[in-house]
């Protein structure tokens, strides 16, 4: 092999060797993609107002997707231990879509929600004052390999799905 040869070979090692040792992004369909928490750490806040309080984020627990116009869908926990119990129930999660999205099905505005896993397979969508503005049904994955507090996935049968370890809704634009 030549020296030409060899440097297009070194070239193309390098650039493969760069590709899989970035941070690691999935492209969904259509050029949407899937965020992890090194990518919505940036973009959300430390701390979020809800129900006359401010509360700590959990930015280690967050995910979210940006879709291929540069809107996003983000989701990050929150420490809610000085909520009330009737609260903290049902408010585990701190929901921000910059567009309408389809929600289990449901239409959701774009706006800045408190979201959660309640029983009876249920998730509920609350607006900042606590007040419900909408529930849907939640489903259970038991194939999940290693549940992991929050993350979001591209959904097989398109769209993407929000889970709290194995709990999961679907939401899709």
């Amino acid at each position: 092999m030549n020296v030409q040869g060899i440097s297009k070979l070194a070239a193309v090692a390098a650039l493969a060797v760069a590709v899989f040792a970035s941070p690691l992004r999935i492209v969904a369909q259509g050029g949407d993609t899937v965020l992890k928490p090194a990518d919505t750490q940036k973009l959300l806040p430390a701390a979020v107002y809800y129900k006359a309080q401010s509360a700590p984020t959990q930015l280690r627990n967050s995910g979210g997707v940006k879709f291929a116009d540069g809107y996003y869908v983000l989701a990050t926990l929150v420490d809610t231990s000085g909520y009330s119990s009737d609260v903290a129930s049902k408010y585990q999660t701190y929901f921000i879509t910059e567009v309408p999205i389809k929600l289990g099905g449901e239409s959701l505005p774009a706006g800045v929600y408190g979201v959660g896993f309640i029983p009876g397979d249920k998730f509920v969508v609350t607006d900042v004052g606590a007040h419900d503005v909408l529930t849907v049904s939640s489903s259970s994955d038991q194939d999940i390999k290693r549940p992991v507090p929050l993350q979001v996935i591209t959904d097989p049968a398109g769209g993407f799905r929000l889970y709290e370890g194995r709990k999961y809704v679907t939401f899709s634009r």
